[in-house]
């Protein structure tokens, strides 16, 4: 059993918890801070709460200068640049997993993974039609009932992103399947959500005609606290 982290401090709450659940930040050779989302870059951390808003509180407040006790220059798009960053390993981990044989893409091919339980996670292009998801919305509550809560629901990537991570064209939907091969897409894409406040703007299935609306998942902060360190 690996030995587990110490905890750390976000310098915007002042609440300590698991690494995992904050952004640790560095300083560049010319003086701009950086986040060091993998947690390898050499040099004193300052570490902050996962989430957008977190980050931009601590840009407004200019607390990154205060953590580094140092004049440091702090791009004022910070957080969009996280962002982006964290939907670009969305993306990655995606063709990480198509390496793996866990993804099956087209339509017919979702609905049979669906119809056989082999989905881990539905993905659906950020433009694909209302109509295809409604369908395949259909296939996961035939196929899975009241389990349907626990399948996410993935539509943060364009389809030219998807086309990219899969290596084919016109991509619009596809199957990520449960297990090894799967999961660390999933990991990445409730990191990207979490960071976007997702835990108060779950990801929802289109409802049938004459229905209320059902959550698809609703995804919890792997942690809501951080400590300052190195």
């Amino acid at each position: 059993m690996g030995r587990s982290e110490p905890e750390r401090t976000c310098i915007v709450t002042r609440e300590a918890g698991s690494p995992e659940g904050l952004i640790r930040f560095v300083v560049a050779p010319d003086g701009t801070v950086v986040a060091d989302l993998r947690r390898k870059l050499p040099g004193r951390g300052a570490w902050v709460t996962a989430r957008a808003d977190i980050v931009r509180q601590a840009v407004r407040a200019r607390l990154f200068g205060r953590a580094f006790k140092a004049e440091v220059k702090v791009p004022p798009r910070l957080a969009d640049e996280i962002d982006a960053a964290l939907r670009q390993d969305l993306r990655q981990g995606l063709a990480l997993a198509n390496k793996a044989g866990a993804v099956v893409a087209g339509f017919a091919k979702v609905e049979a993974a669906i119809a056989e339980g082999r989905l881990g996670a539905l993905v659906h292009a950020a433009e694909a039609a209302e109509d295809g998801r409604r369908k395949l919305a259909g296939a996961l509550r035939k196929g899975f009932g009241d389990a349907i809560s626990a399948v996410p629901v993935v539509t943060e990537l364009t389809g030219e992103e998807l086309d990219l991570a899969l290596g084919r064209s016109n991509v619009i939907h596809a199957a990520v399947a449960a297990g090894p091969g799967g999961d660390g897409f999933i990991s990445r894409w409730r990191r990207l959500r979490t960071y976007r406040g997702a835990e108060a703007d779950p990801a929802e299935l289109p409802a049938e005609p004459g229905q209320a609306r059902n959550t698809a998942l609703k995804t919890t902060p792997d942690a809501d606290g951080g400590s300052a360190g190195i």
